[in-house]
């Protein structure tokens, strides 16, 4: 299956129909008058909302099959509890509802563990924001949140944070024709040298050997724990020029202490 289509077995989804608002008030009406085939016809007339709201998805490592069928149930959850009465489309209530079942299903499938009270606050303020999302049409803000569940701002951040997929930290960030930037070169370094003071003894040594702009970003990427752009700005040179010139000074120094 091709990573960015969502296939739908027996479905061309370039031909799903799109119902326009009178059409939906309408299937609304039959519904919630017992009718069960207006409910079908409303999941039916909706998927290219689940299909387009998981496109944000497109670039993870879950299968999009699955991710819509998952978007599909915060559809159905969507229908059933929609109310007619607040003057709200659909695709409105509806959203953050496939939102929120979609980034349950990633964080419970995810390869990292999160400590049991971390998920099940963020857990928590996810269903307060379909909550609110429901009853006011906006989600609520994080000082409405903090208030309401009795917890710290930061923590909301925390928690959500726990959500997001994790990325290698050889994850390539950058690339200008030549090297390769990745996402460690961005991490500062701050491991206390000093525990293995016969290595840093050495160290030492060849840094005296090597050339002084070499010296220079080894020290401040490693020593005092700056980032290659904050190196770049100092040095009035680029990230790139900073990164290529780290990795011959680690493979200059690798070579004077062996």
């Amino acid at each position: 299956m091709a990573r960015y289509k969502v296939d739908i077995t027996g479905i061309n989804t370039n031909d799903l129909e799109v119902l326009n608002k009178d059409t939906s008030d309408k299937l609304f009406e039959r519904y919630h008058n017992g009718d069960a085939t207006a409910k079908e016809e409303l999941i039916n007339g909706n998927l290219r909302l689940v299909l387009s709201t998981i496109q944000r998805f497109s670039n993870s490592k879950f299968n999009m099959d699955d991710l819509f069928q998952v978007g599909v149930i915060g559809l159905i959850k969507a229908i059933e509890n929609f109310d007619t009465s607040l003057n709200l489309r659909l695709s409105t209530y509806a959203v953050p509802l496939i939102l929120g079942e979609v980034k349950r299903y990633i964080r419970d499938n995810t390869e990292v563990r999160v400590s049991r009270s971390i998920k099940d606050l963020a857990y928590k303020i996810v269903r307060f924001q379909d909550d609110y999302m429901s009853e006011h049409g906006i989600l609520p803000t994080n000082d409405i949140i903090a208030k309401s569940l009795g917890i710290e701002e930061y923590e909301i951040a925390y928690a959500l944070d726990s959500l997001k997929d994790p990325m290698s930290i050889f994850e390539p960030i950058y690339n200008d024709g030549g090297d390769t930037i990745y996402l460690s070169d961005q991490i500062a370094d701050t491991k206390d040298l000093a525990s293995d003071k016969d290595m840093l003894i050495s160290l030492r040594r060849a840094l005296q050997k090597i050339k002084e702009r070499e010296k220079q970003i080894l020290i401040s990427r490693f020593i005092v724990g700056k980032t290659q752009m904050e190196i770049a700005d100092i040095m009035g040179i680029s990230q790139a020029q900073v990164s290529r010139i780290e990795k011959n000074a680690i493979e200059n120094v690798r070579k004077l202490i062996k």
